[in-house]
């Protein structure tokens, strides 16, 4: 297969796939020429990590659960509720700061085990279960804070998502640690890259041409050392954005490699087919909402650390916010399709749209036209997509 004819599959036969990487592209570019170069500015794109973190925390939670087939609208109460249970121990107790913040991610993970027992073990839609605990989440939130917003955090739990590690190693005009990381991220994702392809050839499957492998990671690695020498040159490195690393790299694997992700796919392709082969759906669906409740504890306890307080109101529409992600990532509305990449670059896309907007002074509700029409759009093209595939068959 040529290169011609690879680059004219991405834009036909691969474009579900591969649409979203192209979208992301072209509004990144819109927008940049929009707020005349603002938008890629090191301190913009710091500030967009800083504050749409907890967006893509709640997606790596909720791909996994649109892939089987449910949906959370409980993530915003939760983060409310995680976020206040911190913040009543830390700033009300005088309790430390780590206490708060391992309290508030075991709420959350309590909370998503209730919810699973519901869905999974009683027989309840999710879609009802989490809307019972968007109320009751939400109910909880204003009970614990008695109403009332509590603030400030300690400076220690202020770090958690507006710290930055700089000068660990130096640097004039930036900050080489940061370089560093970028460094070792590319080497790493390229090397996970040429191991996924030779694997490929080992048992025979069909992979790109050896042209468009280099030339694909070549432009990645491109990207990804750009990004890291802005925010080299701006604050250094977030620890938000480590912690935000991690949790991409790990659920990356958890649902790619293990049992577990091969069953939560297999749950959301065929439901009937998973339980005659053998898989424990139950305890499969019971853990996919504790961990989506481990999620939004994470998600809280940043945002209140963010935010620098707990708020009754905090959380507000997160889960939408979450939920679209995933949905212009590429998930399925029926189960069985999406990925942790796409669902990523989803929040990427709602970031930079929101972004990208504030810094033209475009009004809150235009955003909200705005997302609304973007979220519509996905979900066309992703039923467009099934009908060409059908048609194809």
């Amino acid at each position: 297969m040529t290169i011609t004819t690879e680059l004219k599959d991405i834009f036909t036969k691969n474009l579900r796939t591969s649409g979203i990487y192209i979208a992301f592209v072209l509004i990144v570019a819109l927008f940049s020429i929009l707020t005349n170069g603002l938008l890629l500015s090191p301190t913009n794109i710091t500030n967009i990590v800083l504050q749409y973190s907890y967006v893509l925390i709640l997606a790596l939670g909720m791909i996994i659960v649109i892939v089987a087939g449910h949906i959370d609208l409980s993530v915003g109460s939760l983060v409310a509720l995680t976020g206040a249970v911190s913040a009543v121990l830390v700033i009300k107790n005088d309790m430390p700061w780590w206490v708060g913040m391992l309290a508030g991610i075991a709420v959350g993970a309590l909370c998503g085990l209730w919810q699973g027992f519901w869905v999974a073990y009683v027989g309840i839609p999710a879609f009802i279960v989490t809307l019972a605990g968007m109320l009751l989440f939400r109910g909880l939130t204003y009970e614990v804070l008695n109403n009332v917003s509590l603030s400030p955090f300690p400076g220690e739990y202020g770090q958690i998502a507006g710290g930055f590690l700089n000068g660990l190693l130096g640097g004039y005009g930036f900050d080489t640690f940061t370089l560093v990381i970028g460094v070792i991220a590319v080497v790493g994702l390229v090397y996970s890259q040429w191991r996924d392809r030779q694997g490929r050839v080992k048992y025979g499957q069909s992979v790109e041409s050896l042209a468009m492998f280099l030339g694909k990671n070549l432009l990645i690695a491109i990207i990804i050392l750009w990004f890291f020498w802005q925010i080299a040159t701006s604050r250094g490195m977030p620890i938000v954005l480590i912690i935000l690393a991690v949790l991409i790299l790990g659920y990356n694997v958890l649902t790619t490699k293990t049992v577990f992700g091969r069953h939560v796919y297999a749950i959301g392709g065929n439901l009937s087919a998973a339980k005659l082969s053998g898989v424990n759906v139950k305890k499969i669906n019971l853990w996919i909402f504790i961990n989506m409740g481990l999620l939004s504890g994470i998600a809280g306890v940043v945002f209140s650390s963010r935010s620098n307080g707990a708020q009754p109101g905090a959380g507000n529409m997160f889960e939408l916010d979450a939920i679209a992600a995933c949905f212009i990532g590429g998930a399925s509305t029926t189960g069985g399709v999406g990925r942790v990449t796409g669902a990523i670059v989803g929040g990427l896309v709602m970031a930079v749209l929101s972004n990208g907007m504030q810094l033209m002074g475009v009004g809150a509700s235009t955003q909200q036209i705005v997302k609304g029409i973007v979220l519509l759009l996905a979900v066309a093209f992703d039923i467009y997509n099934k009908r060409r595939a059908g048609a194809t068959h």
